[in-house]
């Protein structure tokens, strides 16, 4: 890769119209690389801030005459750094997050650098709502170009099953509109295999009426609950409701008196109606309970105190066969538990298994778009969080043990289906890439 030099510099800026241009020397700088994670901090060569498609294209463009790596930056949140460049060039989209709702249409249209809090409070505004991220500080582009799971998924599908057009700044440098009549191959591959087509400068998504309260809120559960908690999450997810949803958390205590199961309630409807559907949950009589009817934005809040910017992070998706192992699930909590005690930097880490309606994103066939996993297996994640970055290796190579496990138990329960001369209602178990709700 070539090495960016003032005359490079000062011929991007003569081509630029409007865009900010950063360097190591200018003010702003070190603070256009801050990233969720500081395991995705890079020293760009180059920032660019965009804030229209032109410009986007002159500096795709300048970028490819001199052989220079480029990375685009829209909600910043990736752990591997994919949002950052080591010396090339940063397209930055922070400066292009204008939301538009149109109510009469029911849709929205949202530039590729807006978070979904934007998204979920302009709709709002309208008693709109599309399928968004659970942790609204999270950039709307990776999330939707990976495929996108959300507390509506349960009765619209996925963030790119209601995505309807998109507008793409190619290698070329052209702008073009990909839709279901408008270039239809790029906008197959956009949804669920999107990241490395062109820069998506804004996204339209169709939105659906929604009521303003719903029924949220998080309980709390002491570790001797484990498998009792467990048991109604099985029972739950074994009457699908299209309008529930559930999160169940490993995680230290935030005052760090000792482990906890959090589970993160979600029914899109009133009290008496939520209240039935967890109520197996309520009756364990948990140590905090917030349930109660709350704006459906502040559901996509809940998550934020855990999901803070700062510190080291790494992610690893881990997926299950329902109903979840009872014995396996006190084995996984009791390991992580214990080595979060022998590592006290790791005291944030949690691990997030989830309990969605899959019925609806299984409607849509596999062949419809580049995502390949519509299947009823359910999502986890390891969140692992750290400070010290010699760490690193030792952190990320513990998380992939965790993750092997899940795996291995996975694949175990489905070829145990097979002997017994079952019919699987899954697919790709092994090849399952696609990141659950929470992270893009």
């Amino acid at each position: 890769m070539s090495k960016i030099s003032d005359i490079m510099i000062e011929s991007l800026q003569t081509q630029l119209k409007t865009a900010l241009v950063l360097t190591p020397d200018s003010e702003g700088y070190e603070a256009s690389l801050v990233r969720w994670s500081e395991t995705g901090i890079k020293p760009a060569g180059v920032v660019v801030q965009a804030v229209d498609s032109a410009d986007i294209s002159t500096a795709l463009l300048w970028a490819q005459k001199h052989g220079l790596d480029v990375a685009v930056k829209g909600g910043g949140h990736s752990t591997a750094g994919t949002s950052s460049s080591d010396g090339g060039l940063v397209i930055d989209l922070s400066r292009m997050k204008n939301v538009k709702v149109d109510p009469m249409a029911k849709t929205v249209n949202a530039q590729g650098g807006a978070t979904w809090k934007e998204v979920d409070e302009a709709g709002a505004a309208y008693g709109l709502a599309t399928v968004g991220g659970t942790v609204n500080h999270t950039g709307i582009g990776g999330l939707t170009l990976g495929g996108g799971y959300g507390w509506l998924s349960g009765q619209y599908g996925l963030t790119i099953d209601n995505l309807l057009s998109a507008r793409v700044v190619l290698a070329d440098g052209s702008l073009v509109t990909a839709s279901a009549s408008e270039h239809p191959e790029l906008f197959w591959g956009l949804r669920g295999a999107g990241y490395n087509f062109g820069v998506v400068v804004d996204f339209t998504y169709q939105a659906y009426d929604q009521a303003e309260l719903v029924f949220s809120g998080i309980l709390a559960f002491t570790s001797e609950r484990l498998e009792q908690v467990f048991e109604q999450l099985n029972a739950i997810l074994a009457i699908p409701d299209s309008r529930s949803g559930a999160m169940c958390i490993f995680a230290q205590a935030p005052d760090g008196s000792g482990p906890m199961i959090i589970v993160i309630c979600f029914y899109n409807g009133a009290t008496e109606e939520g209240e039935k559907r967890f109520s197996g949950l309520i009756h364990l009589r948990p140590i905090l309970n917030t349930l109660g009817m709350i704006p459906y934005s502040i559901v996509n809040t809940l998550q934020n105190p855990q999901a803070t910017y700062g510190a080291r992070k790494s992610f690893k998706g881990i997926f299950y066969e329902p109903p979840v192992d009872l014995k396996f699930a006190r084995t996984v909590f009791e390991d992580f538990m214990a080595k979060i005690q022998d590592e006290p930097d790791l005291m944030q880490s949690a691990i997030i298994l989830e309990f969605i309606d899959m019925r609806k994103i299984c409607e849509t066939p596999v062949s419809a778009t580049a995502f390949a996993s519509r299947n009823f297996t359910q999502n986890g994640i390891i969140y692992l969080r750290w400070t010290d970055e010699s760490k690193d290796l030792e952190h990320r190579t513990w998380a992939r043990e965790i993750q092997a496990k899940w795996k291995t138990k996975l694949d175990t329960r489905v070829i145990g289906q097979k002997r017994e001369g079952e019919v699987p209602q899954y697919i790709n178990y092994a090849e399952r890439k696609s990141f659950p709700l929470l992270y893009v």
